[in-house]
Formats: structure tokens, sequence, C-alpha cells
């Protein structure tokens, strides 16, 4: 197994700028358009035009399209090999969905259209919406929300808008959530107001269900899960857990992160959640990253109905309409009306694929998951803490904490050299909960051919930990970026986001 990424010499495509040089000329108009148009520059107001020209850089069109040409040789995405990311279900997408979402009777719409005029759109969105409250199990959905994280946001002042209904807000001030939970579930608590009180996990990775039972009470505003879990394990004990929360007064939030490996299987609505949202650009096509584009539905059951986001998409017979006339709704929570784009891709995906091949889809990822795990689990120093003889749904959280006893190599030196070895990394270090974690999610559009090549790097990986581990320390060398300082590549006062940043404080040291 060998894999070198290019390395070119790259500048920024600012720094090839040379005055002058032109890549593309824009037509004259004519003087039939002229007399149409007449002076554009006279019907811009003067407090919106510019006083300089904007900086583009100058270039011809053979470098820009050599450049970045070369930047996407640098770059390794889902579509160049496999991508076991945990928890992020970063599966392939067919093709034909980028190609439905370009059609220019898509692009080309405009959000303040007249109703009248975009009845196709609001039709897909309608059915849309519909579809995702068949395979939650829930009454409604607003399509709204641009992300997972933002439809938990939304959940949880859905849960806020409840109970202030109700005139409990003072007193539910509690928002209970796993120690295997993803991070974004106590950062939505603590935007929403609420406390977050954090469960432990039993010995198999589940809630522990004593210590949920001496938890909630009173002051129990709701409880946010993720099935499986991020462990890869099923709660299995979902519908109790469910009755202990509305026992105590407290509604039951699923995060959709890990949706992908129950579809047409089980139902959030039907193991007893209220509220629930889908990462419709994990489960149902256009893979995220990298910041989205992404989008976060959000389901409620029939007495939540009247606290979603407005607008919602309806139809009352003859035609499609958004709906703004909704007193109990917790607002407006985006521009416009949702992430078009990528809801369409998923609209296109669920009709491609059907029931049966929705269905398929959980199965073969369940399958693929624990093919993976039983097979890199031969190799010497990585274990599966909580109960490893048990099965895992779409992801195995291996831990490497025994080969970092043993050889100093640890879970971030195993992500490194995988990467020489041409497989992308999987999730690192989460759930916190497991010493050296390395989440493995292969999904279920990797043949077995791809998923032997998973396989194979791992156990290549542990044969050098124990036989050489500096070819392991020193990874990654194959690609075209070295090991990068984590902490300059992230903190605020070290990072370029932008050209005018570059210039204005330089490149970082």
């Amino acid at each position: 197994m060998s894999f070198r990424q290019a390395k070119w010499s790259e500048p920024l495509i600012f720094e090839r700028s040379k005055p002058g040089k032109i890549g593309f000329t824009l037509p004259e108009p004519t003087e039939e358009e002229k007399k149409i148009a007449g002076n554009v520059a006279e019907a811009i107001p003067k407090s919106l035009l510019r006083e300089n020209l904007v900086e583009l850089p100058e270039v011809s069109e053979v470098e820009v399209v050599r450049h970045y040409i070369r930047l996407s040789q640098q770059n390794y995405g889902v579509d160049l090999g496999v991508y076991p990311l945990g928890s992020c279900t970063m599966k392939y997408t067919p093709k034909i969905t980028d190609v439905i979402v370009n059609n220019h009777k898509l692009r080309d719409l405009h959000p303040y259209q007249d109703e009248e005029f975009a009845q196709g759109i609001l039709q897909i969105l309608y059915e849309l919406s519909n579809y995702f409250a068949e395979i939650l199990g829930m009454d409604k959905v607003s399509l709204q929300p641009s992300a997972g994280a933002h439809g938990e946001y939304v959940g949880v002042m859905i849960i806020r808008a409840y109970h202030a209904l109700n005139k409990e807000l003072d007193k539910r001030t509690d928002i209970i959530v796993p120690d295997s939970a993803h991070g974004t579930n106590p950062a939505n608590t603590t935007m929403a107001g609420f406390k977050t009180v954090v469960v432990p996990s039993a010995e198999d990775g589940t809630v522990d269900l004593k210590a949920l039972k001496a938890i909630a009470g009173e002051h129990t505003a709701g409880f946010m899960l993720t099935n499986p879990n991020t462990l890869g394990v099923f709660e299995r004990n979902v519908a109790e857990i469910a009755e202990i929360i509305h026992n105590a007064g407290g509604l039951v939030y699923y995060d959709g992160a890990n949706l992908n490996a129950i579809l047409g299987k089980a139902r959030p609505g039907d193991m007893g959640f209220d509220i629930a949202h889908i990462n419709t650009h994990k489960t149902f096509s256009t893979p995220h990253g990298g910041g989205g584009p992404g989008a976060g539905p959000v389901g409620v059951k029939k007495e939540l109905e009247k606290f979603l986001p407005v607008p919602t998409v309806e139809y009352n017979g003859e035609k499609y309409y958004l709906d703004y006339n909704k007193p109990y709704s917790i607002g407006k929570v985006r521009g416009f009306y949702g992430n078009i784009a990528v809801l369409v891709r998923g609209y296109a995906y669920l009709l491609l694929m059907g029931a049966e091949g929705l269905e398929r889809v959980a199965e073969l990822s369940v399958l693929n998951a624990n093919y993976v795990a039983r097979k890199v689990l031969k190799a010497k120093g990585y274990t599966l803490p909580y109960k490893p003889e048990n099965l895992r749904k779409h992801e195995a959280v291996v831990s490497a904490k025994q080969m970092m006893d043993e050889t100093g190599v640890r879970a971030l030196n195993v992500s490194k050299r995988l990467l020489d070895l041409g497989v992308h990394a999987p999730t690192n270090y989460f759930p916190l909960i497991v010493p050296e974690a390395l989440m493995i999610e292969p999904t279920e559009t990797e043949s077995k051919e791809s998923l032997d090549e998973l396989i194979n790097a791992f156990i290549k990986v542990s044969e050098e930990a124990y036989s050489n581990p500096k070819v392991v320390l020193d990874a990654p060398v194959n690609t075209t970026v070295d090991m990068v300082d984590d902490v300059k590549a992230s903190h605020p006062k070290t990072m370029r986001l932008s050209w005018r940043m570059l210039k204005k404080h330089g490149e970082t040291k």
C-alpha cells in the first residue's frame, strides 16, 4: 500500500497576480442594450458606489485553471478514497443529485419570487417535509435550520417555549445529556439558557438508568439523546428512558447525527422522542465538512407543532404556500426558507433510494462497521471498550490506549500515519469517555475492497508501531502538508482566513 499526495509550490491566486493580465473579457453592450439600460452608474445610489476597484487577482485563464487543479491534487475528499469519519457520515453522494440541483429551473429561483410562480419548489419542500416526518415518526417538520447543530438549538428552544407556555420555565432549568453526547448538545443547552446535567454511561455504553432516575425530577426540562449513540451502541432501554423523562415532566430530544444507522428500521417518534432533527447533509446526500453547506430539519409531535419556526410550507388542496400565522412559534431562525440546494439534493436522494433502498443503507452501514471493527481488533494495540462482544451499529469507537502504553504511539499518530497510506483519518479523541479514541464509521457506500484497504491500513500502522514506532510518530510524510501545529492552526491570533487578513497580519510562523 503506497500513497503520495501531489506537492506543488503553489502560491495564493493573489500572489500570481500581475497588472494587466486578463482571464476573461465581457462583450461590450450593444447600442440597443445601452439605450434600454441607460446610465447604470447613475441608477445606483452614491452611497453604494465603490470608491476603489475591487481587489481581484489579475491572472490569465490558464493560470486560474492550473491553480485550482493543483489545489485539488493536494486535497483529499470522499470522491478520492475511503473516508471513515465517525459520527459524520461522510459517504459518497450520487452525482445525479448535483446535476438535478444545478438545473436552471432551480438555480435561477429567487427567494422573493411570488408564491404563484414558485409552486414547483414549494411542492418539493412540502413533500420533503412529509417524507422526513414519516422517516422520523413525527407529525410535522420544519426545513429551516441550517445544520445539525442549528437543528439542535431549534429543538431546545422548542423545549423552552413548551415550558414557558405551561408556566414552568422558572423551575425547569436542566437539560440532561449522556457523557457520550456530541459537544453540540451541551453547547446548545447553554445557548438556550438551560443548565447541562450529565448522566454517566453504564458498562455496556448505554445510559445508566439508575443514575438517570436519580437525576430526573422537577427541574428537568428535557433530555438529549443520540441513538445509536456516539459509541455506535443502540440504546436498547430508550423506551424506558423516555418514560422516565416524561414522568418527570420533561421532553425527549433525538439528536439525528446517527440516523443513517436506523433508516427504515426504527423511528425516533416510535421510541418516545418528542423532537428530532435530521442532518440532511449527512444522511440524505451532500457530504459536509469545512463548515457547510448543511441543513438540519426539525420534526416534532403534534402537541409541539405550534412552536416550530416560521414559515412552514403548507398545501390547501389547490396551492402550496408559506404559513407565517403561528403565534406560538419560536420565530424565524434563518433567512428565507432553508438551505434549498441541500434540501433538494436530499429530496432527489430519497426518490432515488425509495423505502427499500433506505432500509438497505442501514443494513450495509451496520454490516460494514462491524466487519471493519472485528478485523481491526485482531491487530495488536487496538481494543473496543464497553462490551466488545456486543455488535455496534454504523460506527465503532476503537481505543489505541494499549498501543500508546506499549509503544508511545497515540491515536493522533495512528490517524496521521493513515493519511500516509491513502486513508482519511477517523474522528480522534471522541467520545471523551474512550481513552485514545478512534471513531470508525465506514458507511454503506464503501465496497468490500475499500473496506479491506482501510483495515489493512490500520493493521500496517499497528505493525509499524510495534516494530519501528518512529515511522508512525513522524507521520505524515506523504501528504502535501506535514504535521501542523494544532494551536496555531486554530487560534484566532494566528489564523488567516482571507487574503485581506494575510496582507494585514502576514504569514503565521
